[in-house]
């Protein structure tokens, strides 16, 4: 069997990357669902459909365990698919199968404490000491998820996020670094106006934003910690993995890049970030 990682595009790749370094021998499929990319903007129930086709692509191309490198899918359409999809079409196929998000392992990134964590909730109002920001798309903005989850285990961290619609597909689109840099500016100073400073650390809680953190660091203080949500992606599934021999990630070191968008390659920041050339195959 092998890994398959799932992105409404390229931004999925920055997980891809961190995983292909922790796990260099296993098999990897990468699958880029361009054609209907971006997700931000969509409706929760196109977000959800869209994502159960990629994992049903991935799957009948032989993975075992799908990774959602997507902070949109896998906030709006992880929690549906695993209660209500995914153990009727396990048993149709036959065989161990998963699907794993990138939120969990960066909200332990973020809050330091194991996912079953849950804070003691005490009378007094508890006056938070640290600022956590999230940059990430319009559907994660309004799931609210890193908010929700984070107050549940650790009530002295305040999350504020900023939903940044123009940037996922500028960056599909090769748009220059002059100007993803002046939109990467106007949020993080449209964030630092609501909050009524900088944050103290900050999530790029969207995969193609890692591929233009060095931006957002020049925007934010020096020094701002940012939580990388690929290394934190790669440290949990080794784990998992650990915990799972019958999801068996294969050994032959194999790896495809699919779209259902153009076939052939990427875009010129794309290939800067991935640090070669890269060509995709139609799904």
């Amino acid at each position: 069997m092998s890994i398959g990682v799932f992105d409404s595009g390229v931004g999925g790749l920055t997980v891809h990357r961190a995983l292909v370094q922790r796990l260099p021998q296993a098999d990897f499929i990468y699958l880029a669902d361009q054609a209907n990319a971006p997700y931000g903007g969509r409706a929760g129930e196109e977000i959800v459909d869209l994502t159960r086709a990629g994992c049903q692509r991935l799957f009948a191309a032989g993975v075992g365990l799908v990774v959602l490198a997507c902070n949109t899918a896998s906030a709006i359409a992880l929690r549906r698919l695993q209660q209500t999809w995914l153990p009727g079409y396990r048993a149709s196929l036959g065989r161990p199968i998963n699907v794993l998000g990138i939120i969990v392992p960066t909200i332990e990134a973020a809050t330091g404490l194991p996912w079953e964590h849950e804070a003691e909730r005490r009378g007094e109002k508890v006056e938070a000491l640290d600022v956590l920001g999230v940059f990430s798309t319009p559907a994660t903005t309004r799931s609210r998820v890193y908010e929700i989850e984070i107050d549940k285990r650790k009530q002295d961290l305040a999350v504020f996020s900023e939903a940044c619609p123009e940037l996922v597909p500028m960056i599909e689109a090769d748009a220059g670094p002059v100007d993803l840099a002046k939109v990467v500016e106007t949020h993080v100073e449209a964030l630092k106006t609501r909050i009524g400073r900088y944050p103290d650390r900050a999530i790029l809680g969207c995969t193609h934003y890692e591929i233009v953190a060095d931006m957002f660091r020049a925007a934010l203080p020096a020094g701002t910690p940012l939580i990388h949500q690929p290394q934190a992606t790669a440290d949990s599934l080794e784990l998992y993995l650990q915990r799972h021999p019958e999801l068996d990630p294969g050994t032959g070191g194999g790896r495809r890049f699919l779209t259902t968008g153009e076939p052939g390659p990427q875009n010129g920041l794309v290939e800067s970030f991935w640090g070669g050339p890269l060509r995709f195959e139609a799904a």
